[in-house]
């Protein structure tokens, strides 16, 4: 059988490397591009869109693809929405491999927003120095509120650079450590944390580094999902196509 994993994740290369040299499955990952230099599974890799539910439709019938495992980032809402209306189009089986939310933890200071607009305005009447931790796709969003001082760190520089009069870019790839995120926040003097509920070990060093400070988090809550079946661990994925 062929499959297709939507990859870019922990999760998807973890399933790649099961699927590597696998006797009943013939599997290729999908990655978005986003990333400059991506971390490349060992399975053969496409890099780039698919050109909507259409175009994602027309690949699968193209290669024969008889299942397909959504292993993308929690917040790639887009490609996700896409993959459900393909897959149910065509009939092709379709699973979610993704991480588990994270959980608030006794002395934590979350604050729950839907999303970045949101994450934007809840800064307000926080304090002045904000450690951005989201990415660079969506920064922009905190050009609502430019009076803070802000630290952001990302794999990629923000394109175009941020219209923030005051900030500083870490570039940087987790896992992070409890040692180095409390040091940074105290080096950087950081007052709150904004953060998307991305879930996974890799980051949520941050999390136990700002409830040790005692600093309040923004955290920006997933987009709901699409009605698509769904499992935490890469085995459970491997298991789910065997049964095809």
């Amino acid at each position: 059988m062929k499959a297709l994993i939507l990859g870019g994740t922990t999760e998807a290369t973890a399933l790649a490397r099961l699927l590597d040299g696998h006797p009943r499955i013939d599997a290729t990952v999908s990655l978005a591009g986003r990333t400059k230099q991506p971390v490349l599974p060992p399975l053969p890799t496409r890099i780039g869109g698919f050109g909507g539910v259409d175009g994602l439709a027309a690949h699968l019938v193209e290669n024969g693809i008889g299942a397909v495992v959504d292993a993308t980032h929690p917040f790639a809402d887009q490609i996700s929405a896409n993959a459900a209306a393909a897959c149910a189009r065509l009939g092709v089986p379709l699973l979610v491999l993704t991480r588990k939310p994270w959980e608030p933890a006794a002395g934590d200071r979350w604050i729950g927003v839907p999303d970045m607009a949101a994450a934007a305005e809840a800064l307000r009447p926080l304090g002045e120095s904000v450690f951005l931790t989201i990415g660079r796709q969506e920064v922009a969003a905190f050009e609502a509120v430019p009076d803070k001082r802000y630290l952001i760190r990302a794999v990629d520089p923000p394109e175009p650079p941020p219209n923030l009069p005051d900030h500083r870019l870490i570039l940087d790839r987790g896992p992070f450590t409890l040692e180095g995120e409390c040091a940074l926040l105290e080096e950087h003097r950081v007052e709150v944390v904004v953060s998307k509920n991305s879930g996974g070990s890799a980051t949520e060093a941050k999390l136990e580094a700002a409830r040790r400070r005692g600093i309040p988090v923004v955290m920006v809550e997933r987009p709901p999902g699409n009605g698509v079946a769904e499992v935490h661990g890469a085995a459970a994925a491997l298991a789910w196509l065997e049964a095809r």
